[in-house]
């Protein structure tokens, strides 16, 4: 694309602009990355802002944009090339954001975008906690509308970029797509890869051109000191730029501003849709909802903790130590330590806790479940790896891991509470359920956890020393000067400073804590326990059912005369899906699971064979007969809030059968709607017109009595089951008279069957009519030899 030199930037606008509806995306791309190298920042700046929206999408969500969350690799190989080369942090893109950032050019972002709590807080003319936001808020002038932002370039961009994760709404088609697979999880990946950078202490370097790297350029103008991150201390990002003295100095000191933004906005944008203040009043029943997270936004979240986790453990071990704060480091190294406790812990937290208390009951927890589990697992991402002990039991949790734990004994505890309710509440029958339950018990049986979170309980609940120095502390973050993290005393005291300054700083000073190895958590441990027993016996009665069903299926069926059964005795779940190897996998994983949690909370069989029976959750004869449980009413039954729980989740139910006139069942779906009206009232005329004759055929002793009575008579009430498991005295006996059942030609799997038989006949060159002969006459054989052996079937029967 030749552009003429323009003296107004609007023109170039409008040039690109046009572009993008007269030219194909690859070539739009192309000539981007020309005006990027041919212009100067001073017309580059007008069309910034909408450039980034036309690839990100308007906040409002009604311009798609490059609809990164719906492009992949193999769907859309050129498209998907081009795009991730022009956006990743070495490409064209970041080349404009830094080629203005050079320039110090500000943008306006609208502050209604923002999440809630930060919207909310600017809106009442107070600064949000996060130094983001400081000194970047524009008030309107009178008459003006709306608050905004003033952010560099490199802000701007990477609020548009976090935003459009959750402003964006997916495509109708974009639902059946792999996350990990598209564009916008790629370069999320990316970003964090290469601003916070597992390997050396230096930043990678941008390429200005070929000559050689030029460094990006800070921000020119530093706003206020930062005064948050958890501490009151001043900012890695404003403290070294405040002391660039040389031109020599360390390059990390330039650099370190991409990475502490990065990550701010990433938390913000991403996590921080809940206050405390929020979070307490979201306890309340009658609370709406404020955000809500989609599983996509689960597992980006997830990628950011399980890369914060590898950038923070890639310090070197003479660098985590204590003593190593006194030495020199690079501000990079330093903002490793900061990067989890000072940005992520309570927003995490306030996130998960909603997650845990709002999220739908089904199988697409297993998102939020992983991304907590992923969070209490840092060293998982440790670059030394543990040896496998030979028992192939699992690794034992290091010592040097204590600190974390302890520091984040909330997401361990009160998170590992909110599961148990859940697990309580869902149906561990599922095989996707029943993974989950063991996930978590398998993540917290881990040699040693367990230990250190009863510790982090113990400094919690060891009452405060009345030291003449401390006295003036509050619970809340101390004040650190100097560097970002200073070193603590080793005494317990200072620990368990450290354990309550945490637990009030996320839950508020008059919270309740509820120990996770207190008596009120096992008694739900116990139950979930009971439950576990529960939904292995009911998946091995399920096993059983289908196998007897299996077995017990006549010959005929496999002709189309046999209709399911549908009265069974257990609701339809994924198991029905999967078959016998879900019903194995299940049992496997409660199997575990229920091993796991004896061994955390050192539960005897005796106990659990007493809470069994204490339940009365032994089944009945087979496992398939007893009822929910309930207590004997006026009424009837009365079901139990155990009961409920029972039938919501399919574990028990009341063994119902249709006991009203075969022939005005509703009308299956694997029959003909308009055929079975007909054969209805043909067979309902023949049945009144010859209801005589029928009633006298059926009467007689001889073969040909039977032979009729089995065709022609239906058993009456006081064959079936009852419909109430009480009362039984109020029901009455109502035997129907002979009658013809054509229902059964209505089936779409006999039509089938009887369309087969006439096309093998052709085959061996039998007309239609000898081979309907035949049918009937084979028929009549068949049904002469099921009279002479009974009387109670009825071949028909729907």
């Amino acid at each position: 694309m030749a552009f003429p030199h323009l003296q107004q930037p609007s023109f170039l606008l409008a040039s690109l602009k046009a572009d993008t509806i007269n030219k194909p995306f690859a070539q739009r791309c192309q000539d981007l990355v020309k005006v990027i190298e041919d212009f100067p920042a001073k017309e580059l700046h007008a069309i910034f802002p909408w450039l980034v929206e036309s690839i990100f999408g308007s906040l409002d969500g009604l311009l798609i944009g490059w609809n990164l969350r719906s492009l992949q690799g193999r769907v859309s190989p050129v498209e998907f090339s081009i795009a991730m080369e022009f956006l990743d942090p070495g490409g064209p893109m970041m080349k404009l954001v830094y080629k203005l950032q050079a320039e110090d050019y500000k943008f306006d972002f609208p502050v209604s975008y923002l999440p809630g709590p930060v919207k909310a807080s600017i809106q009442e003319h107070m600064v949000p906690d996060s130094p983001l936001y400081h000194n970047k808020v524009q008030f309107p002038p009178t008459g003006g509308l709306g608050l905004n932002l003033a952010l560099n370039p490199f802000e701007y961009y990477m609020f548009f970029f976090a935003l459009s994760l959750i402003t964006q709404k997916p495509l109708p088609g974009a639902l059946h797509v792999r996350t990990s697979d598209c564009a916008y999880f790629i370069l999320v990946d990316r970003y964090l890869s290469w601003f916070l950078p597992t390997e050396g202490s230096v930043l990678p370097l941008l390429s200005s051109s070929p000559g050689g790297p030029s460094p990006s350029p800070a921000p020119r103008t530093p706003a206020m000191p930062f005064a948050s991150y958890g501490l009151h201390h001043p900012s890695l990002l404003k403290r070294h730029i405040s002391h660039q003295t040389s031109v020599n100095a360390d390059p990390a000191s330039h650099e370190i501003w991409r990475s502490e933004t990065l990550l701010q906005v990433f938390v913000e944008m991403w996590l921080h849709h809940y206050s405390l203040e929020m979070y307490q009043k979201m306890q309340s029943p009658h609370a709406k909802e404020s955000f809500t997270p989609t599983e996509e936004h689960v597992l980006v979240v997830r990628l950011l903790i399980k890369h914060l986790h590898a950038f923070s453990n890639s310090l070197k071990p003479e660098q985590v130590s204590p003593s190593a704060h006194s030495h020199a480091t690079s501000p990079l190294e330093e903002f490793k330590r900061a990067a989890v406790p000072r940005f992520v812990q309570q927003k995490l937290y306030l996130f998960l806790q909603h997650c845990f208390g709002h999220w739908p009951l089904d199988a697409s927890f297993r998102a939020v479940l992983e991304m907590w589990l992923s969070y209490l697992q840092p060293w998982r991402y440790a670059p030394e790896k543990q040896p496998q002990s030979s028992d192939g039991q699992a690794r034992c949790v290091s010592e040097r891991w204590a600190p974390f734990v302890q520091e984040n004994l909330l997401l361990y505890t009160k998170l590992f509470v909110g599961f148990l309710r859940r697990a309580l509440r869902t149906d561990l029958v599922s095989p996707k359920n029943a993974l989950m339950v063991f996930r978590v018990a398998k993540v917290f049986a881990q040699p040693s956890l367990a230990e250190m979170i009863q510790k982090g309980e113990q400094l919690f609940l060891e009452p405060e020393l009345v030291i003449p120095h401390r006295q003036h502390r509050l619970f809340t973050a101390p004040t650190v000067t100097g560097s970002i993290l200073s070193s603590w005393p080793p005494a317990v005291t200072d620990t368990s400073f450290k354990v309550k300054s945490h637990v009030y700083s996320l839950e508020g000073q008059d919270c309740k804590y509820t120990p996770m190895f207190g008596p009120d958590v096992r008694t739900l441990v116990l139950r979930l326990a009971q439950l576990i027993t529960q939904a292995k016996q009911t998946a091995k009665s399920i096993s059983d059912q289908c196998g007897e069903s299996t077995a017990s299926r006549p010959f005929l069926s496999w002709l189309g005369f046999y209709l399911s059964d549908t009265n069974s005795s257990y609701p339809a779940n994924d198991l029905d899906d999967m078959g016998q190897d879900s019903i194995r996998k299940t049992d496997e994983y409660l199997e575990k699971a229920l091993e796991y949690l004896c061994q955390m909370f050192r539960l005897s069989e005796a106990q659990l064979a007493q809470l069994t029976l204490a339940l009365g959750t032994a089944q009945g004869e087979n496992g398939k007969k007893q009822l929910p449980d309930c207590i004997v009413g006026e009424d009837g039954l009365i079901l139990t809030p155990l009961g409920r729980y029972q039938i919501i989740n399919g574990l028990r139910k009341f063994d119902i059968e249709y006991q009203g006139d075969s022939e005005l069942q509703p009308i299956r779906s694997y029959e003909i709607a308009s055929l079975v009206r007909l054969l209805f009232r043909l067979s309902s005329t023949i049945n009144q017109r010859f209801a005589g004759q029928m009633q006298a055929l059926c009467s007689r002793a001889d073969f040909l009595g039977r032979f009729c009575r089995y065709h022609l008579m239906e058993p009456g009430l006081t064959d079936k089951h009852l419909l109430s498991p009480v009362g039984q005295g109020r029901a009455a006996s109502r035997a129907r008279g002979p009658r013809l059942s054509l229902r059964f030609l209505g089936s779409y799997r006999t039509l089938l069957t009887l369309l087969l038989a006439f096309f093998v006949a052709s085959l061996f060159r039998v007309g239609p009519l000898p081979c309907a002969l035949l049918l009937v006459l084979g028929y009549f054989l068949y049904a002469a030899a099921m009279t002479l052996l009974t009387e109670q079937g009825k071949l028909h029967q729907p």
